[in-house]
């Protein structure tokens, strides 16, 4: 039986902290609670407390951080993204996310075998992964899978997609506070969280790496939070990307400017690698439907040309092709 009362690893204690007041937080498997202890923001050394809800998240997303009632994405995007992805349209780009970082995770492993083999240090650093974005989980669930770290931080504003995530890494044992199933096979834990990524509740120097996929692009704040030499995994739609989709949409058609963010990056990042992948796509109608829904497209195009679009696609399969670009950086 798991110590509701207990805290966790120090690892834990030195990695979170509050999104009021920026002191530490001490975690548990009811309660998050910070101390109090960051004067500068907090003179009254005020502790605030956050409750596990029982899905097994954490909602670190203050009202005041919040710009509108129910920010991020909808249930129903979220629902028919599940369904999209989990058909399996984008799976090449979910396996050469997770392989790359397998390969990352690994140069981590060696590199303190070697530190440990000459004696500097018996103890290393615990190893923690944020993954910005994480939506309802369908990348960040393969990422715990495949990456040999201690702990995968899903961070979202979308307090749906943090629900649906946690309630599957739940069943899965994979929660933070879930005792192993098994002594032989220590599977990377995750804490679901609902944030913000303008206000990471994440100390300073404390994640080994940052993946965003889709998602915003801080620069100073990921560099911020990276350990000296983190990694930052980026993903981002390729030129050309949905091309035939887009056009049968909108009458202009702004192309897909996939660099344009590494000149920001630039003073904090070096560019290590560039991965493109492509994947062709032949979608009914109702497969049509969910990728609209999941995307901008939805809401921005005239209604009449999506009914017209998703009309065509009972017909006839809609072909159209999928361009992604992931980056790999390193901080500076």
């Amino acid at each position: 039986m798991t110590d509701t009362n207990a805290s966790h690893s120090s690892g834990d204690a030195s990695i979170f902290i509050c999104p009021l007041c920026q002191s530490p937080l001490t975690i548990t498997d009811k309660t998050w609670q910070c101390d109090g202890s960051h004067v500068a923001n907090n003179p009254k050394q005020t502790q605030h407390s956050f409750d596990v809800a029982r899905q097994g998240y954490v909602n670190l997303l203050p009202v005041q951080q919040k710009k509108s009632k129910a920010p991020g994405d909808s249930e129903a995007s979220i629902a028919a993204r599940q369904r999209f992805l989990h058909a399996g349209h984008y799976q090449p780009l979910q396996q050469l996310l997770c392989q790359t970082l397998s390969q990352l995770s690994q140069i981590g492993e060696k590199a303190a075998d070697e530190t440990e083999k000459s004696s500097i240090s018996t103890e290393q650093p615990a190893k923690y992964w944020a993954d910005i974005g994480s939506g309802e989980g369908y990348y960040t669930l393969e990422m715990a899978e495949q990456m040999r770290i201690e702990g995968l931080i899903a961070i979202d504003i979308s307090k749906p997609a943090v629900v649906t995530l946690a309630k599957m890494a739940k069943a899965q044992h994979q929660l933070w506070y879930q005792p192993h199933l098994s002594n032989e096979h220590q599977p990377t834990i995750i804490y679901p969280l609902v944030a913000s990524a303008v206000n990471l509740p994440l100390a300073n120097q404390s994640l080994d790496g940052i993946s965003s996929i889709f998602s915003p692009i801080l620069p100073e704040i990921f560099a911020d939070k990276l350990k000296d030499k983190g990694w930052l995994i980026i993903a981002k739609p390729d030129s050309g990307h949905l091309q035939s989709m887009r056009e049968a949409l909108f009458d202009n058609v702004r192309e897909h400017d996939s660099d344009k963010f590494l000149t920001k990056l630039e003073p904090y990042f070096e560019l290590q690698a560039t991965h493109y992948i492509e994947q062709s796509l032949s979608l009914n109608s109702e497969s049509l439907a969910d990728l609209l829904t999941m995307t901008p497209y939805s809401y921005r195009a005239k209604p009449a040309k999506r009914e017209a679009l998703l009309a065509s696609a009972k017909q006839d399969a809609f072909v159209t092709e999928a361009k992604f670009v992931l980056y790999v950086l390193q901080k500076r």
